[in-house]
């Protein structure tokens, strides 16, 4: 078998070559040089690709194709993440992300009716939500005046400053983007892209990804 070449075919041109990142490369070429060569084949020393939950490996006693199809049945179909060299806490997260995914489709897919529970229609629902997160934003804080407070400021309160300084850039964003918002949705001026994601995701209950990046 021309291992080298097979490698090279693999590793650099079919999959290599959509893989990116350099270190990503290496782990696939790793891999590669871990599970393919003549010692899969070795009948006195038997290798196994993994022993994690299951003994995977290549069946040599196998004859014919109904054989080798039930031996291939006989693999688990939910992989141990050891498997892979990962901690078993990346199914815990695998699994976590999808479900989160899965339900942020669904709610994505939600119709325009019925979205407050209690009979108003989509825009109405918006607007009403909009307008209580509103009402509950503090207002700016007057950085000038709290600075006039601090004869010499110390690290601690540096930081502070810093963290009001940028809480007040969220709370501007957050005041100005739900007043288009509401004005949009009455018709007064055009729904952009970036208040039509607002609008969703005030809809769906989800914190606007805009609204996060600057969030402290």
């Amino acid at each position: 078998m021309p291992w080298a070449t097979l490698r090279y075919l693999i590793g650099e041109a079919m999959y290599g070559g959509r893989v990116t990142d350099d270190y990503d490369r290496r782990v696939l070429n790793t891999y590669l040089k871990e599970f393919m060569g003549d010692f899969i084949f070795d009948t006195n020393q038997k290798f196994f690709f993994s022993q994690s939950d299951f003994d995977y490996v290549i069946p040599y006693e196998a004859e014919g194709k109904e054989q080798i199809e039930q031996e291939v049945d006989k693999i688990p179909l939910f992989t141990n993440p050891n498997v892979f060299g990962l901690h078993s806490n990346a199914e815990i997260q695998y699994f976590t992300n999808s479900v989160k995914e899965l339900w942020v489709n669904v709610l994505s897919m939600q119709t325009s009716d019925g979205g407050g529970g209690d009979g108003i229609n989509r825009e109405e629902y918006i607007s009403k939500v909009a307008q209580d997160i509103q009402d509950k934003l503090p207002d700016e804080f007057d950085i000038f005046n709290i600075k006039k407070k601090f004869d010499v400021p110390v690290p601690t309160q540096i930081v502070l400053l810093q963290e009001l300084e940028r809480f007040n850039i969220l709370l501007t964003l957050m005041r100005n983007s739900l007043m288009d918002l509401k004005r949009a949705l009455v018709g007064e001026i055009g729904m952009s892209q970036a208040l039509d994601d607002l609008a969703s995701c005030i809809f769906n209950g989800m914190v606007p990804p805009n609204w996060l990046r600057f969030a402290p």
